[in-house]
């Protein structure tokens, strides 16, 4: 068995940056072809695009804009001018399939092998050509099941296409089949396993594991190893497919080879330094569904090194939490983006974050600020702009020194009690 999938994942980082470098223009290039991105693009010179530098001028496209563009244009082209592919109602072809995630959002399927990518990720918990996949993912509506699926057939396996609920008939599945593998959430998988133990039935067979859609917190992981069931965790969207992967390793994600990441600072388009916690923002080097700089919503922050596995590409710490801190202060939305367009307003400062406390319908807003001076001028500026950026009153302005603020990437943070 080949530990790794390809020699992709263990080039030189070097080679690897050069190579996504050089792909950059064309990518730019397609999408500003399609109505969404030519006008999120435009005048941005394609050919000018090679290097993260002139990428971070690039505005980023995020899920709520993909959405608002999908119901603009329902009548006429349900993906929001996003897509390269389609159907005959829009004028062009290319669509395998097409799913609906929550929103609804609706996304494309090409016919290409492996369209998501996942291939990677189940190589490296282990699956191989052969293998019987117990694939727990729901098959109606949205692609998880179709993401696992796909990769399964591209190293060979075979899949049993089990879907969510029906445990105990699942349950006799995996009792006449005998699969190696699952495919599925980590609660379901754990559901299965208790089932299994309750009823004296053995699923024995089953000796991995690649979850997704949930947290997999380190206590399932050790609780499912216990009971004989390597787990490993794969991060994917239904928009980028795999955006990071666990290893035998255990020590953080390791980047898919087909999207290139970065990590922003939440509610900004700006990169944020290694370590730092952020959202994920990926640009997917997919011809069909072309995303350039699309925010994924999710928190995580780089880590630094390779994978001690071999695999050179890029870690991250894994899903952190959700970057969209939106909240309602006094009857009003205060969203990410007004934090950094306060901060934008003053030189100087560096992290901010908008603390809420007190009890509901008795708010008390504190705006907390990294500067290097302390200066009874400044706190009053930034009040100034607070209330102008919001529409609400700061009860305290609070300047603390650099590096003072939790590593955490909120810069909205709801600290009120609810009880």
């Amino acid at each position: 068995m080949t530990e790794h999938l390809d020699a992709l994942e263990v080039r030189d980082p070097a080679g690897r940056e050069a190579a996504l470098m050089k792909a950059l223009p064309n990518l730019v290039a397609a999408a500003q072809q399609l109505p969404a991105l030519g006008a999120k693009l435009a005048g941005i010179d394609a050919q000018g695009v090679t290097s993260r530098e002139s990428l971070a001028r690039v505005p980023v496209t995020r899920k709520g804009e993909l959405l608002e563009r999908q119901i603009a244009s329902r009548a006429t082209d349900p993906f929001g001018g996003f897509s390269a592919i389609g159907w005959r109602a829009m004028a062009r072809g290319g669509a395998r399939r097409v799913y609906q995630s929550p929103g609804p959002i609706y996304e494309p399927e090409s016919d290409a092998a492996d369209y998501w990518r996942s291939a990677r990720a189940l190589r490296a918990a282990g699956f191989e050509a052969g293998d019987l996949v117990h694939n727990s993912f729901s098959y109606h509506l949205t692609p998880g099941a179709w993401i696992m699926e796909a990769g399964a057939h591209a190293l060979g396996c075979t899949v049993f296409p089990g879907g969510v609920g029906n445990t105990e008939l699942q349950l006799q599945a995996i009792v006449d089949l005998k699969p190696d593998a699952y495919c599925g959430t980590p609660s379901f998988l754990r559901i299965l396993v208790e089932k299994a133990a309750e009823s004296g039935t053995s699923i024995a067979s089953i000796r991995k594991a690649l979850v997704s859609g949930e947290a997999f917190p380190p206590s399932l992981r050790d609780w499912l190893m216990e009971r004989g069931i390597q787990g490993y965790q794969a991060y994917a969207t239904a928009d980028a497919g795999l955006i990071a992967y666990e290893t035998a390793a255990r020590q953080g994600l390791v980047v898919d080879e087909g999207i290139l990441l970065e990590i922003v600072r939440p509610g900004t388009d700006d990169p944020v330094a290694e370590g730092e916690v952020g959202e994920v923002v990926v640009t997917v080097f997919n011809s069909a569904y072309p995303m350039v700089r699309f925010g994924t919503g999710d928190l995580s922050a780089l880590l630094p090194g390779p994978c001690p596995t071999g695999r050179t590409n890029t870690r991250i710490k894994g899903w952190m939490g959700r970057a969209d801190q939106t909240t309602k202060i006094r009857g009003m939305f205060v969203h990410a983006s007004q934090v950094a367009d306060i901060v934008k307003r003053h030189p100087g400062v560096g992290k901010a974050r908008l603390v809420v406390e007190g009890e509901m319908a008795n708010d008390r807003m504190i705006f907390k600020l990294e500067h290097a001076i302390q200066d009874d001028g400044l706190t009053q500026a930034v009040a100034a702009t607070v209330k102008d950026i919001t529409k609400l009153r700061a009860d305290q302005v609070v300047v603390v020194a650099p590096g003072s603020l939790p590593n955490d990437g909120k810069v909205i943070e709801d600290a009120r009690k609810y009880d």
